[in-house]
């Protein structure tokens, strides 16, 4: 009982640990974007510029998706996860001694690898400890930290930046990032440890990806759709999460002080549909996910026009709080559904391709609002271009199917005659 008692609380360690991590990663990463106005001001920027300097990271992170998928899914997370925080602390810090445009953009595309491998190998350690029937809840549980980061990094960046200048923030949270990285090391046991001392080197080697379960992971049309999905959402998410500081307070009058309180608000709402969009999608949704899917992007491309069109910043901040409500249902599902439908040695990689979309936006996203704004001295065509992004999204989640879970699923793929587009037994992809 008290090896049980113990491999319960442990699970739970890793996760809360995983969630305090991704806490971390957002308030780095968010940190740049409530010292755009002092950076701008430094170095002489123009909104075009800005948005390079954003997408630099962006480049970066999405790069490391498939890599760090992989090399968690092949020596385990706690290595992939310690490394990366090393790495991405690093160079948070080294963001505040930039002295140029072009060291910055550097700078930050090398912080964005360091933290790119950090998402999937995150999700592979919840799939390490928890059993399959847990992970979809967990996973989108995980992802919800997203947002508490997001929420919390205005109430600590905004007045660290007044009192302490834009470059000092960057050293103190790179110095907080390495504390971490220790903690997870010493307080975190690798999964593999555990394997071989239950069933030997081969149980843990078998739980190893292997290049044959790679390549049809790859060729598998539903985890394209989920990519493509969360692609065309992420072009809100990471347009929005770049430029809502900037568009506040030069459209909408607002001082820094107002933003860092204002700005948290959405994510309160967006950390919440996160932690509970496993458990809709499993309970309310299961085989029938793109109907969850559709739902969400319409309703997030009908109230990215209510916001815009508001009157009020009240409303502008409203009808956000609404948007990221639903573009967050659409974040949980296309975390947790891969994690439903494949076995522990694919959810890295899984988890690494529905990144790869996701932060591939990142990059597409502030660049192409930075050049709109730029070129039309407005955000008309910005907004124009977010709710393009979500009805994209819409059209793809209609062509997503999915299977029932557990023995439902072989049943009706025996009944249709077809062949589904990931197999009913996740097992069948190491054939």
């Amino acid at each position: 009982m008290n090896a049980a008692l113990a491999k319960n609380g442990h699970k739970y360690l890793v996760l809360a640990l995983l969630y305090l991590g991704w806490c971390v990663s957002y308030i780095d990463r968010a940190a740049i974007t409530f010292a755009v106005t002092h950076i701008a001001s430094d170095f002489h920027l123009r909104p075009a510029e800005l948005g390079m300097l954003a997408s630099s990271f962006f480049l970066g992170y999405s790069l490391m998706q498939l890599p760090g998928g992989w090399l968690a899914d092949r020596f385990g997370s706690k290595p992939v996860i310690v490394v990366s925080i090393l790495l991405w602390s690093i160079f948070t810090g080294v963001t505040g001694v930039a002295w140029s445009l072009t060291s910055m953009v550097l700078i930050r595309f090398v912080f964005g690898l360091g933290e790119g491998a950090f998402p999937a190998a995150s999700v592979k350690g919840v799939a390490e400890v928890f059993s399959k029937e847990e992970r979809p809840k967990m996973s989108s549980l995980l992802m919800s930290s997203n947002y508490v980061g997001s929420m919390l990094a205005p109430l600590i960046i905004a007045p660290m930046i007044i009192h302490f200048g834009w470059r000092n923030v960057f050293h103190y949270m790179g110095i907080a990032g390495l504390l971490f990285s220790a903690a997870y090391w010493f307080f975190i046991r690798p999964a593999r440890g555990r394997e071989q001392g239950n069933d030997g080197g081969a149980a843990a080697e078998k739980k190893r990806i292997d290049k044959q379960a790679f390549r049809n992971l790859l060729k598998t049309p539903l985890m394209w759709k989920i990519v493509a999905v969360w692609f065309g959402l992420s072009i809100v998410n990471k347009g929005l999460d770049s430029w809502m500081p900037a568009y506040l307070m030069t459209q909408r009058g607002l001082d820094l002080k107002s933003v860092g309180l204002l700005l948290p608000l959405p994510y309160v709402l967006a950390g919440i549909s996160t932690a509970i969009g496993g458990w809709v999608m499993v309970r309310f949704f299961d085989g029938r996910e793109r109907y969850l899917l559709i739902a969400s992007s319409v309703l997030t491309a009908v109230f990215l026009y209510f916001m815009y069109t508001a009157d009020s910043v009240a409303g502008v901040i409203t009808y956000q709080c609404i948007v990221y409500f639903f573009k967050s249902f659409v974040l949980a599902t296309c975390i947790a559904l891969p994690t439903k439908i494949f076995p522990e040695r694919l959810v890295g990689s899984s988890i690494g391709m529905v990144n790869l979309g996701g932060q591939s936006a990142g990059f597409i996203s502030p660049l192409a609002i930075g050049f709109l704004v730029s070129a039309f001295s407005n955000y008309n065509y910005a907004f124009g271009f977010l709710i393009a992004a979500a009805c994209f999204s819409v059209v793809v989640s209609l062509f997503i199917r999915t299977g029932k879970s557990a023995t439902d699923a072989t049943t009706d793929s025996a009944n249709n005659g077809r062949q589904p587009e990931a197999p009913n037994n996740p097992e069948e992809f190491h054939a």
